[in-house]
């Protein structure tokens, strides 16, 4: 079997993106809200805190996956996912 991902970053990459849209879109009847929350705040701390050079990795991955989207709500969850998931500083 091959897979269809270049690095197993990407592939890592495209798994937490499926999942955090999921998690984004879900109704209080598919999940909890407050877990939802929690989740995404758990992510966003851990992305926050990758070193500089795996931040740059993963904002890259990310915009080519954005311009590579055809949905037009998911493209926009990807062009703002580095900074709603403080992978970008808001010091600017």
């Amino acid at each position: 079997m091959t897979s269809s991902y270049p690095t197993l970053t990407r592939a890592l990459a495209e798994a937490l993106v499926d999942v955090l849209w999921f998690i984004d879109g879900s109704e209080d009847e598919q999940m909890d809200q407050d877990d939802a929350v929690k989740v995404m705040e758990g992510v966003g701390h851990v992305v926050s805190t990758l070193p500089s050079d795996q931040r740059q990795e993963l904002i890259a991955l990310v915009g080519e996956m954005a311009a590579a989207e055809g949905n037009p709500a998911r493209r926009e969850f990807l062009e703002e996912f580095p900074e709603g998931f403080g992978l970008i500083d808001d010091e600017s």
